[in-house]
């Protein structure tokens, strides 16, 4: 026993000296190191094979939609002053510069001979429009024909192998859908941002005349105006228009006009030069208790006619004062904005049905829309 334990002794005091030893001269021997990341024992997520797309991933939708989204660069010639050949006026104001204009926007091209669909208000007053494409080409362009009711414009130009969107329905969109918006923001070049579908049906924003905005949280900024809002499909659903900010740039408030709202203009302008619309000659206003008092009317709902164009499109079909409309042509009405472009909807000279409330019963009129006036008025 004795001896057992004394080879034990021996052999503990070997190892110890030993680890002394090891210690003293070679103590990287004794430390214990992390594997370097690109050990084998490391779980690694395989490398995509190209053309392969990762998960999530919007790189397909941006591709197809970006090549028909185009620059859209305006100059204006500067105003001459009648009063710069003055001595007197030189003295106080100085010499008054010539330079031009310019303005920066975006376009969409919706047909392979060429027409491009944008704002009204990017090529408004324009003397010259350059449109540069995405695979750099420039050309002049000319209008073809603008609507300033609802900020859209049409142009043309002459180049051959021109991308073209894919037209989406906007009347499928729904609140939560992803959507892209591409354009030119601030002339930096062509960017693709997303975001979702925060609302649809936005008006009375004071923007246009008629309003039916898709809301969006992708950010658009100056320079998107009259560019692609895309589904993840790389579809057109809508133009970019304007923004809510209080700084000049994206607060995540965008409003893009909806693609079947843009097609229908499209086509009028196409087809007669200029967008037709209805129109029947009344002062609608906003139902208010006040109001409905007013008329002793029993309604809580619609839009009240405070006001009838004598001899116009609803005084002959027989709409009075103090009526309230529900519904156009089967589609309910619950204020100005909607009864305008329920109204500017309806073909001129086609009876159509109108559901209204006059004093405490319902009463149904075939009305006879007219041509909306050229000029702007308040009356749809």
């Amino acid at each position: 026993m004795k001896r057992l334990w004394f080879l034990f002794s021996q052999t503990v005091t070997v190892l110890v000296a030993a680890y002394f030893v090891v210690a003293t001269l070679k103590p990287e021997w004794l430390s214990f190191q992390a594997r370097p990341l690109n050990s084998v024992a490391l779980i690694q997520s395989p490398d995509l094979s190209p053309g392969e797309v990762p998960a999530g991933s919007f790189r397909l939708a941006a591709k197809k939609s970006a090549a028909a989204v185009v620059s859209i660069n305006t100059s204006k010639a500067a105003k001459k002053n009648i009063h710069s050949n003055d001595p007197w006026f030189k003295f106080f104001y100085g010499e008054q510069g010539n330079a031009p204009q310019v303005g920066l926007g975006s376009g969409v091209i919706v047909s392979a001979s060429g027409y491009i669909l944008t704002n009204n208000h990017v090529v408004e007053s324009a003397d010259e429009i350059e449109v540069i494409l995405n695979d750099g080409r420039q050309t002049k362009a000319k209008i073809i024909g603008t609507d300033p009711d609802s900020d859209l414009a049409l142009l043309k130009i002459d180049l051959d192998r021109l991308p073209v969107i894919v037209l989406g329905n906007s009347d499928t969109l729904q609140v939560g859908d992803q959507v892209l918006a591409i354009g030119n923001p601030f002339g930096v070049g062509q960017t693709v941002t997303g975001g979702i579908v925060s609302a649809l049906g936005r008006n009375q924003l004071g923007i246009n005349t008629f309003e039916n905005f898709i809301q969006t949280d992708a950010a658009i900024n100056p320079g998107n105006s009259g560019g692609a809002l895309v589904d993840t499909q790389g579809h057109l659903l809508g133009i970019n228009t304007a923004i809510y900010s209080r700084s000049g740039g994206s607060l995540g408030i965008g409003f893009a006009i909806p693609v079947t709202t843009a097609k229908w203009v499209m086509e009028g302008i196409v087809k007669d030069g200029q967008v037709t619309r209805g129109w029947i000659g009344v002062e609608p206003n906003e139902l208010s208790p006040e109001l409905a008092e007013t008329f002793g009317t029993k309604a809580t709902q619609g839009v009240v006619i405070v006001g009838v164009l004598q001899n116009g499109p609803a005084a002959k079909s027989g709409i009075r004062p103090g009526d309230v409309i529900l519904s156009v042509a089967d589609k309910p009405v619950g204020n100005v904005s909607e009864l305008l472009s329920s109204v500017a909807s309806l073909k001129p000279g086609a009876p159509s049905k109108f559901k209204l409330i006059r004093r405490d019963r319902q009463v149904e009129l075939e009305v006879t829309p007219g041509f909306r006036p050229k000029p702007q008025q308040a009356r749809p």
